[in-house]
């Protein structure tokens, strides 16, 4: 369908054939019966009213979060853990647009989507986690002045979610068939990545920062003058590895939205972005030890926290590193993609590790609560259903992973 034939069309005709992929509606209901959405639909039945639970009666009433142990599995996993697993944004733009990697066309708008859902579901388990979705502008404006590292993360995402949603315009316009838009958008993307570069590599430190706030309250081995470095650092593989996995599983699971351009290239570019991911996993397992050297925690390693640590550092940083060397030293796909999904769990664990379990380790046991409440644990499942849906729904219908005829936009 051309662009005139579009403005022909009746709106409400053409925009119904966009909502439901082409499909009449009882197709389109048919085709909404499928053992995950069935899944789905379970998780939103029992985990929606315990969000609005929360929002009603209070954190408490959904966690075990204290004043002396402010932060749980909402924030340590939807903000800490998700955050440098959404770098992938600025550092697929980055890869193409500014160093010209353009073999990794077929993956830049999968890495910009993936980043952009990401820090927009850190925001909403943000508003879970702090309630009073109302005052969210309170931290940028109202709220803590411009020397606390709240206020920098708070206009640091709120920009980046805003660069992000320009950056991934181009899909959507092009979905929409809105030619002269488009154009616009397209114009614009490489001041936005230059300007993604700037605000992804400061929030991400930023949030590293923010434990230096803490420096009691936080385990020694974990503590470092260097964690702004160590989060992004880490952001850097975590974004690489991200893109392996969620390609992969696109290509498993949502084959019928890719065009053949994008699975045909797409072993090639995994043992691509596997070749940048483990020189990254090995430079953040260099600095973690320089960590532990420069403030001279050695004795540390012998206790039971230090030994918790070997387990994150030897076991999720340095295990995935090798096993991936050796998938890329024998070309085997699928070790390097297991590697990728080995290194996103060691990325998770040091987040939670960093945010819940070293935080407040002094702290009697019956008040450092490393298990969440199985209501906490169903909020972060229904969020994260939500996440992949909505994110499912956008790559299905837009040209997320495969390509448009783009001659109609050349003119």
């Amino acid at each position: 369908m051309n662009h005139n034939e579009t403005m022909e069309k009746p709106f409400r005709s053409w925009f119904m054939e966009k909502l439901l992929n082409g499909m009449t509606w009882p197709e389109y209901l048919r085709s909404l019966v499928t053992p995950f959405n069935i899944f789905a639909a379970l998780v939103l039945i029992v985990g929606i009213p315990v969000i609005v639970q929360r929002f009603v009666y209070g954190l408490a009433a959904v966690t075990h979060a204290s004043y002396e142990y402010p932060w749980g599995l909402i924030l340590g996993w939807g903000l800490f853990g998700g955050v440098p697993l959404s770098a992938t944004g600025f550092v697929m733009a980055t890869a193409y647009y500014i160093f010209g990697f353009k073999r990794y066309r077929p993956l830049v708008r999968l890495g910009v989507l993936t980043g952009f859902m990401g820090y927009f579901f850190a925001v909403v388990y943000l508003l879970v986690d702090l309630g009073r979705p109302w005052r969210i502008y309170y931290p940028m404006i109202v709220g803590f002045g411009t020397a606390s590292v709240l206020f920098l993360v708070a206009w640091h995402v709120a920009t980046y979610l805003t660069v992000q949603f320009l950056e991934f315009s181009p899909a959507i316009l092009e979905w929409l068939r809105a030619r002269r838009v488009f154009k616009w958008a397209t114009f614009i993307t490489i001041a936005m990545t230059i300007a993604g570069i700037i605000l992804s590599t400061l929030h991400q430190s930023a949030l590293g920062a923010l434990f230096l706030l803490a420096p009691g309250k936080l385990h020694p081995l974990w503590y470092s003058s260097y964690i702004p470095h160590f989060f992004l650092a880490s952001s850097i593989y975590a974004a690489l590895v991200q893109v392996i996995v969620v390609s992969y599983l696109c290509a498993r699971f949502l084959r019928h939205a890719a065009d053949s351009y994008f699975l045909e290239s797409l072993d090639g570019l995994t043992l691509g972005l596997a070749k940048g991911a483990v020189v990254g996993m090995y430079v953040y397992f260099v600095l973690k030890w320089v960590g532990v050297a420069h403030d001279d925690n050695w004795h540390l390693l012998t206790t039971p926290y230090g030994k918790w640590f070997l387990v994150e550092v030897l076991g999720f940083v340095l295990a995935p590193a090798l096993l991936m060397t050796l998938g890329l030293k024998t070309g085997s796909l699928p070790i390097v993609r297991f590697s990728a999904f080995y290194a996103v769990v060691g990325i998770l664990l040091n987040r939670i590790n960093v945010s819940i379990i070293a935080f407040n380790w002094h702290l009697p046991d019956h008040l450092h609560h490393i298990i969440p409440p199985l209501k906490e644990i169903m909020i972060v499942i229904t969020i994260t259903t939500i996440h992949i849906l909505i994110f499912r729904w956008i790559t299905t219908r837009m040209p997320v992973i495969r390509q448009e005829p783009l001659e109609e936009y050349q003119h």
